[in-house]
């Protein structure tokens, strides 16, 4: 994970955009349209940049 999506990450915990669901699920508020929230689990996500990842890093053993 780079240090930019961690930075991101950290911002979004800190405005409190991050909802803990259930057990293993968060709503996670978009960090670039404040209209948008993803759910996310311990290993998927709906947003864009998570699907953008696995496409171009599928099978090469790299997490998100």
């Amino acid at each position: 994970m780079s240090a930019s999506t961690i930075r991101k990450a950290k911002k979004l915990v800190e405005s409190g955009g991050v909802v803990k669901v259930d057990d293993d699920l968060y709503q996670i508020k978009s960090s670039s349209d404040p209209e948008k929230s993803y759910f996310v689990t311990s290993d998927t996500c709906e947003c864009p940049g998570f699907k953008n990842f696995y496409k171009f890093h599928h099978g090469k053993g790299l997490k998100a």
